[in-house]
């Protein structure tokens, strides 16, 4: 196999044009070819991707570098920051010898250039607070964050079913303690007639998970007003895509919370998002690092919905990547629906590391100019083995890769810069004031005050023990309500108890229950 062969071999496969981006330039014999550049089709994007390799390889780079190029072609991106680095895509980057050298290999100019950034947040950390209502999060996705067995996930989906059925809003960890508490009361026969026995002991049980997940900081996540999806569309200026950073270096170590908020966020994403059909580009594309833990610990029903998204989310013009160590970490059914392969380096030091190194050189094409398993470990930091689906819908041939620079600053922000760019956000005005409108806390604490005045009431009237049968009334659910225990000790400490406003009565919008 000649150089000039290899050349057609991959102009023929990576053709460049006006809808593709370029991420370098191929790999013949360990050495890179000048000007014989990997071109992406933008098409291809909808069609999800991987991105693997082990720590230290250059991952968080290639996601960097390709965010920039989306955003050059007015994409925008959602990006998970795990390490907390990638905020430095809002200021322009620095060339230094080793950058000039590359850019010079590869045959692409080196140009630092900033771009727009909209820093996200689920924690303390500087950005737009990202937010969630119970009800939109939904009793499925709930147990997964409280890691509940099968009974008390049974008892989760009763729980929400009783609040839909009596109006009750679902909105924050307040509302979820305040109604499992009230359905915990073993003389609750109204609720046991229409809704079946449940356990005190089981709600309890989760009781206490749901104090131990406030005390990760879920108090803060949960609650309004929750995040519009669409803003992540919205545009920065005239001609590039904005690109959404979500900070997590705060809560990597709270997996749950993370995870489950990615499910949540892709949920919303594939039900408010319109049928678009197959577009010439994406209208956004996300970056799931640390995608195992979407997988970890997830329910067989779970994991079903999360496969039926990734197959049926590309009618809606997103594009979903995962980014992982090894492929193995993502179940077989969503890495069959991945279009793009980009594999950094991997390590075999164990013959379980060998095992696992055959079958990902299996999940690549063939190639007369490659050994896939030499080809995966030889691979230096900045270099990839890819493959992605042409225009047509065929994989394109394998191809070893020397990645371009990213562009804007590898780092993160200091805090002064971080706090200059939130305070220049529009979203930060939208989200960062949290609401607190009437819901499940309010009206439950409402209807046992009335009702413990009724007791009271009741018990200072005389009344007639000789009144004909006939005469007497049904018992109305306050009378029902005033024989409970629990109801009359709420009525000697209802007064004591803090009670949230109703700042929330503004932008109120219907939700997803």
């Amino acid at each position: 196999m000649t150089l000039s062969a290899f050349k057609e071999y991959i102009a023929t496969g990576y053709p460049q044009d006006k809808n593709s981006i370029t991420f370098g330039c191929a790999i013949y014999e360990q050495k890179p070819v000048t000007n014989s550049w990997i071109n992406i089709p933008l098409k291809s994007l909808n069609r999800h991707g991987l991105i693997c390799g082990a720590t230290g390889t250059g991952k968080t780079k290639t996601i960097q570098m390709f965010a920039e190029l989306l955003s050059e072609n007015d994409i925008p991106s959602l990006l998970m920051d795990i390490k907390g680095d990638l905020s430095g895509m809002a200021f322009a980057g620095t060339c230094n010898e080793a950058i000039k050298k590359r850019q010079d290999v590869i045959g692409l100019p080196f140009e630092p250039r900033p771009f727009p950034v909209e820093l996200l947040k689920l924690s303390d950390d500087q950005g737009v607070q990202l937010r969630a209502t119970v009800s939109e999060f939904g009793p499925t996705l709930l147990a997964k964050i409280l890691e509940l067995n099968e009974t008390q996930e049974s008892i989760i989906s009763v729980v929400f079913k009783y609040c839909d059925d009596h109006q009750l809003p679902l909105l924050d960890i307040k509302d979820l303690k305040k109604i499992l508490s009230y359905l915990s009361d073993e003389e609750n026969k109204d609720f046991e007639e229409n809704y079946g026995y449940l356990s005190p002991t089981s709600i309890n049980s989760i009781v206490r998970k749901v104090i131990a997940l406030e005390q990760e900081g879920a108090d803060q996540f949960f609650g309004e007003p929750s995040f519009d999806v669409a803003d992540l569309l919205t545009r920065a200026n005239e001609k590039d895509g904005k690109i959404s950073i979500l900070e997590l270096s705060q809560i990597q170590d709270k997996s749950r919370l993370f995870s489950s908020f990615m499910l949540c966020l892709l949920a919303e994403i594939y039900h408010t998002f319109p049928e678009v059909g197959d577009l010439e580009k994406p209208k956004l594309v996300i970056f799931i690092d640390e995608a195992h833990m979407l997988f970890k610990n997830s329910s067989k029903a779970l994991i079903g919905q999360l496969e039926q998204i990734i197959r049926l989310i590309r009618s809606k013009g997103v594009g979903i990547f995962f980014c992982t160590q090894n492929p193995t970490d993502i179940s077989d059914a969503v890495l069959s629906q991945l279009g793009m392969k980009i594999q950094h380096a991997l390590r075999a030091f164990t013959a379980k590391d060998r095992k696992e190194l055959r079958l990902v050189a299996h999940n690549y094409p063939d190639s007369p100019y490659y050994d896939n398993e030499t080809l995966l470990t030889s691979l230096g930091i900045g270099e990839i083995a890819i493959s992605v689906l042409s225009n047509k819908g065929y994989p394109t041939p394998l191809a070893a890769v020397l990645l371009r620079a990213p562009r804007s600053r590898m780092g993160p922000l200091t805090i002064d810069e971080k706090k200059q760019l939130v305070s220049q956000s529009l979203l930060t005005t939208k989200y960062n004031t949290r609401l607190d409108r009437k819901s499940a806390y309010e009206i439950l604490n409402e209807n046992l005050a009335k009702a413990a005045a009724r007791s009271q009431q009741s018990t200072d009237q005389t009344t007639s023990e000789t009144a004909p049968e006939k005469n007497r009334q049904e018992p109305s659910t306050f009378d029902k309500l005033s024989k409970n225990t629990m109801v009359r000790q709420m009525g000697r400490t209802i007064v004591r108890e803090i009670t949230r406003g109703l700042l929330g009565i503004l932008g109120i919008k219907r939700k997803r229950r």
